[in-house]
């Protein structure tokens, strides 16, 4: 099978055309023939970094971790899909687990839902690793009716779906990002948008909460921008943030009594823990696009496989609004 692969890490390696043995589904698992696949910050990560992030796959490697595509084989012992279904799902491209840059790719069945009816196979593969991390972090973060959530980053990957999911839980959601076409994309999902680069973390805590604070705070951009979601956060509060590698105060959060998550989605795949949990979210999540409530936003250009390295210099331009999808 075609796949474009890795044959060596670092910031400038390069994705070549591969021919690697097509899969055959083991027990649990089924194989899909992809037919698209986005691109996420850890992607990035992996191809940059390599064995020092500890999960990196041996080479040549096939990187990839969301999907969409139709089942083509059906492995032993899995109930509730067969040869043909559309499915979607965030199952490979870390460990031994194969990637999505290719034709085909092995996936752990409990990973995977059928993929909603509403989206397109490019829509649909935009959804799942930045799905599951806002519906992890808003969850944890006990986001519900009548709350104040601030969404650091609300036209990014994972923010963009975090602002919606928020809205559907019942909140008044708030959302940071800067430049006009990224304002408007988070006033169009619904939210109160927030230019961090107009208004300092005191006056917008100051203006839409009188200054208490928000009951939670997703935060998509971690690291050093914690302190800022400590000090917006409301007393006993949540944040919950896909990014805590970083060394931080955290006397903020101590005199706020602060609950801090951190959401590392890749547990499941990584450690086989609670797989099902997973497939879980993003049949719930299916259900939500269906009707209506939830909708991916996909940066406008297209790529082709074997266009990815230009895929991943589009994430890495910063230019990018939502996901950047790439055609297999």
């Amino acid at each position: 099978m075609k796949t474009m692969a890795l044959s060596e890490y670092g910031p400038n390696s390069a994705f070549a055309l591969t021919e690697l043995p097509k899969p055959t589904a083991d027990t649990g698992h089924v194989i899909v023939r992809v037919q698209a696949t986005s691109i996420n910050t850890i992607d990035m990560m992996i191809r940059s970094m390599g064995t020092d992030l500890g999960f990196a796959p041996a080479t040549p490697a096939v990187l990839g971790m969301d999907f969409a595509g139709t089942i083509e084989e059906v492995g032993e012992g899995v109930t509730g899909f067969a040869v043909g279904d559309e499915v979607y799902g965030c199952a490979g491209g870390l460990a031994n687990l194969q990637g999505a840059l290719a034709e085909y790719m092995p996936a752990d069945a409990r990973l995977i839902a059928k993929k909603p009816k509403s989206l397109s196979m490019r829509e649909a593969a935009a959804i799942p690793l930045v799905g599951i991390t806002a519906c992890e972090g808003l969850k944890r973060a006990g986001v519900g009716k009548g709350q104040k959530v601030l969404v650091h980053g609300g036209s990014g990957g994972v923010g963009h779906i975090g602002v919606q999911l928020a809205r559907e839980f019942g909140a008044d959601v708030y959302a940071t990002d800067s430049g006009d076409e990224r304002l408007s994309v988070v006033r169009a999902l619904g939210a109160e948008a927030i230019d961090f680069k107009a208004e300092s973390v005191e006056d917008y805590v100051a203006k839409h909460t009188g200054g208490t604070g928000f009951d939670a705070v997703l935060d998509t951009v971690g690291a050093g921008n914690l302190t800022n979601s400590f000090n917006a956060v409301a007393l006993n509060g949540h944040v919950a943030t896909t990014l805590a590698l970083a060394e931080l105060d955290l006397s903020p959060a101590h005199l706020k009594g602060a609950s801090l998550h951190v959401v590392f989605m890749l547990i499941p795949m990584l450690h086989d823990k609670d797989r099902a949990d997973h497939g879980a979210i993003l049949a719930e999540l299916a259900k939500l696009v269906d009707s209506g409530a939830l909708k991916p936003v996909v940066d406008e250009p297209q790529f082709t496989l074997e266009e990815v390295g230009a895929a991943y210099d589009r994430l890495a331009s910063g230019k990018a609004i939502g996901k950047v999808v790439v055609d297999v």
